[in-house]
């Protein structure tokens, strides 16, 4: 093996390892070690994500493994997405009780889950091989559906088990078309990499049927509309830090893996039904998403229906398929990333100077606390893509690239979705910062500071991502993810 081989086993194992030792830690020490766990699982993951996207012209593929430059943004998004979570959780825990164990094991129930969750979540990407990735991805859900219950109250384990139904039924569908894949090829599991499914012969209705099977399947795991019913609660009934890890990274990273199959399966089914499966999902969910942006909703679900809508950007992105929509993919990923996660940290907060905002909609939070009523702003104004946002950027690049593919109608329909939806969140933007303000608690707001230096460092980023947008159609980056499979 490679040193690059070598740091991307690392990668997964360092948050396994963590987990492990939160079980047998003694009590004082969990949070120490659950943090010193995520800081160097963040590292790693940087470190990996720097050689692969540096390298991107020399990427490392074989049955097992793959590190590529895809590899390496969804990657570095989970990696920086993780770490955060993890800094912003001592906060959470300081005020949630589980009713799930008793008050002394909530602590480590919480840091082991959540390391083990993200062990799984970071191998999603380097999956050489669809079985593999099912796998990772069928095990990212028995770790996240005990998150998402973990208040232990009746809505979230209700919001868990509809997680772990649904998507656990979405997957049988997935496994189902992997059963039909697998005569098509010669030799045991390695036989279902990416490079052999790519060469496939073509023709093959059991394919075609396959295919359809396997990334209607993952939509489920994804929430793509209209398999997505579990998406709002699960967001809105996890631990802010586990919905910022929802939203920003798992959907996006098993996103990854119906991008993999579509290309890999293209010559086998068809240009036309490749792509044409991911602009259905992705229209779809845009306009399921855009009514439910136009109500008042309350703030962790606003966030949710607005993965909704993102994830329908990103299916557009990949199935346009050319530099300009692949660029867009690149800045609305981590965009996406870095504003939704900052959403989610904002509610700790949040709901300890409003606690009416768990059950309605936050409203007139700049006046009652500037601070807090900023990093809500920057996070929703961001999402919405008002500019200098790297996600009207991205959206722009999206939609120049469906034009630039011959796709007029789907391209003309996705930017009239885009611009009801940020009517939506833009009225949405307008109540939360200067609208009516609603009965607080006194005092400070638990976890502001930590939100604040977390804002100060998502509002560099984003700008930053903005600055670089019209330089990556045609770079090195995104001709490495166009020749993803």
């Amino acid at each position: 093996m490679t040193s690059r081989e070598w740091l991307a086993v690392a990668v997964p194992l360092a948050p396994a390892a963590g987990a492990v030792a939160v079980a047998v830690a003694p009590r004082r020490s969990i949070a120490a070690i659950g943090l010193g766990a995520a800081g160097i699982s963040g590292l790693l993951a940087l470190m990996l994500a720097g050689v692969a996207i540096a390298r991107a012209g020399d990427p490392t593929s074989g049955d097992w493994l793959v590190v590529d430059a895809t590899a390496g943004l969804f990657v570095a998004v989970i990696g920086v997405v993780g770490l955060a979570s993890a800094l912003t959780s001592p906060v959470y825990l300081g005020l949630a009780r589980s009713e799930l164990v008793r008050p002394e094991r909530g602590e480590r129930l919480y840091y082991g889950t959540f390391l083990a969750f993200w062990a799984v979540l970071v191998a999603v990407p380097l999956a050489g091989n669809l079985g593999i990735a099912w796998l990772l991805v069928e095990a990212t859900t028995a770790a996240s559906a005990l998150l998402v219950g973990f208040s232990g109250r009746a809505t979230a384990l209700e919001a868990g088990w509809k997680y772990l139904v649904l998507t656990t039924l979405g997957l049988g569908f997935a496994l189902l078309g992997i059963v039909l894949i697998a005569p098509n090829v010669q030799g045991g599991l390695g036989a279902l990499s990416w490079g052999s499914l790519a060469s496939l012969d073509t023709g093959s209705d059991q394919l075609t049927v396959a295919f359809v099977l396997v990334l209607a399947g993952l939509a489920a795991k994804i929430g793509w509309a209209p398999v997505h019913n579990w998406l709002p609660d699960a967001h809105s009934e996890a631990p802010p830090p586990i919905s910022a890890l929802l939203s920003s990274a798992l959907l996006p990273a098993v996103l990854v893996v119906a991008w993999r199959t579509d290309r890999a399966l293209t010559p086998a089914v068809g240009e036309d039904l490749a792509h044409g499966v991911l602009v259905g999902f992705g229209l779809v969910s845009l306009a399921v998403a855009v009514p439910f942006l136009w109500r008042a909703l309350a703030w962790k679900r606003l966030l949710a229906y607005s993965s909704l809508e993102h994830m329908g950007v990103l299916a557009l992105g990949f199935a346009f398929a050319n530099p300009l929509a692949m660029a867009g993919v690149v800045v609305h990923v981590a965009g996406h990333a870095i504003a939704k996660a900052l959403g989610f940290y904002a509610a700790t907060p949040l709901l300890t100077h409003v606690p009416a905002a768990g059950g309605r909609a936050a409203t007139g939070v700049g006046r009652t606390c500037p601070p807090l009523g900023a990093s809500m702003g920057i996070s929703l104004a961001t999402l919405a893509g008002l500019p200098p946002s790297p996600l009207f950027a991205s959206e722009v690049l999206i939609v120049a690239g469906g034009f630039a593919a011959g796709r007029t109608w789907e391209a003309a329909a996705a930017a009239i979705l885009l611009a009801l939806g940020f009517l939506g969140l833009g009225h949405a933007l307008l109540e939360t910062i200067a609208g009516r303000a609603r009965r607080r608690a006194p005092g400070s707001p638990s976890g502001l500071r930590t939100v604040v230096a977390l804002t100060v460092c998502a509002a560099a980023a984003l700008l930053t991502l903005t600055a670089l947008a019209p330089w990556l159609p045609g770079s090195e980056l995104v001709e490495a993810m166009l020749d993803v499979a």
